[in-house]
């Protein structure tokens, strides 16, 4: 069955996400960020409270593939349209996360190429172990009618 906006308001289950520090120090040399702010746990904690992982780090937890929404998309004609995070409040390394998604819109365009394509606006809410919520992460998934046909 095509995914609609019957699926808006669908919720996967709860997953909990460690931000650990020698995982934040791997993620910031991953994309080669050598900011001493990860790495300098003292200059960290002068300037901003503590070490805070880098801006993208909680898209870490979609590799374990655990907890989000049933989405009823064909993954081989999926593409990715957009992520954005807006964060609330500061995560830093020793927190404890939960993170909750749900799916927030589905709507449809037609296609150039493709025919219709279907637009599944995930959110991600973070929240702390003291309750907070500390970010919400948005993803915007496209699905297209059909493959591609290739020109010569």
């Amino acid at each position: 069955m095509p995914m609609d906006k019957d699926a808006v308001g669908r919720t996967g289950s709860p997953v909990e996400m460690r931000v650990e520090l020698g995982k934040v120090r791997e993620f910031a040399r991953a994309i080669k960020d050598d900011n001493s702010v990860y790495f300098d746990e003292e200059r960290a904690k002068r300037e901003q409270g503590g070490v805070m992982p880098p801006l993208t780090f909680t898209m870490t937890q979609a590799f374990w593939g655990e907890g989000g929404p049933k989405l009823d998309l064909d993954f081989r004609r999926l593409l990715h349209g957009g992520q954005e995070f807006e964060y609330r409040k500061p995560v830093y390394a020793g927190d404890r996360l939960t993170a909750t998604g749900r799916v927030a819109d589905v709507y449809k365009k037609p296609g150039k190429r493709g025919g219709e394509m279907t637009f599944a606006v995930l959110e991600t809410e973070y929240k702390n172990q003291n309750g907070e919520v500390v970010l919400v992460a948005r993803s915007t998934l496209i699905e297209t009618a059909k493959a591609v046909e290739k020109k010569d």
